[in-house]
């Protein structure tokens, strides 16, 4: 078994609800190896160290946790995922600027932005593969993984914002 490390964030079905009062039922629900952070109400983050086979298996049981005690519980955000340039520096050591230079000088190789401007946003499952194949840096193989499921997550829970009708058209538009 491995140790993963990610945070869930939700938010509640009502706005007014005290996450407060779910801190002990989430503990005894399976949510013992998570910081439980209730700072705002209506919503709920969890920062989880979970062991498991795999990374889908930690974060999908701890989604299942989670939705065990609050069923309405909306996923806002699996993170570590979306990541800008400062993050990308922390994680492999360089300055920010250090970052922005590998990236933009190995352009068309280099990862695509998941938003474009300022600051742009990437991927953090992309950025760190692309950096491991092609620049062979060394990374951790469990961020790898954590971060390239809460990405599927983070994309399919925006996926099932698009209108039922529009799904294959779209899909066959971005493939």
């Amino acid at each position: 078994m491995k140790e993963y490390s990610f945070t869930l964030k939700f938010n509640f079905h009502d706005s007014q609800t005290d996450p407060s009062s779910y801190i002990e039922q989430l503990y005894e629900s399976g949510c013992d190896d998570a910081l439980i952070g209730i700072g705002r109400q209506g919503s709920i983050a969890l920062d989880f160290i979970r062991e498991a086979q795999s990374a889908f298996e930690a974060i999908s049981s701890a989604i299942t946790n989670v939705k065990k005690v609050i069923p309405t519980a909306i996923l806002v955000e699996a993170s570590p995922d979306f990541v800008g340039l400062t993050d990308i520096a922390e994680i492999i050591g360089c300055t920010r600027q250090n970052a922005r230079n590998l990236i933009l000088n190995n352009k068309p190789r280099s990862p695509l932005p998941v938003y474009e401007g300022t600051p742009s946003i990437w991927h953090l499952s992309e950025v760190l593969t692309w950096l491991k194949e092609d620049k062979t840096y060394v990374i951790d193989e469990s961020l790898i993984e954590v971060s390239s499921i809460n990405m599927n997550f983070n994309i399919a829970r925006n996926w099932q914002k698009i209108e039922p009708a529009l799904q294959e058209n779209i899909r066959v538009l971005v493939a």
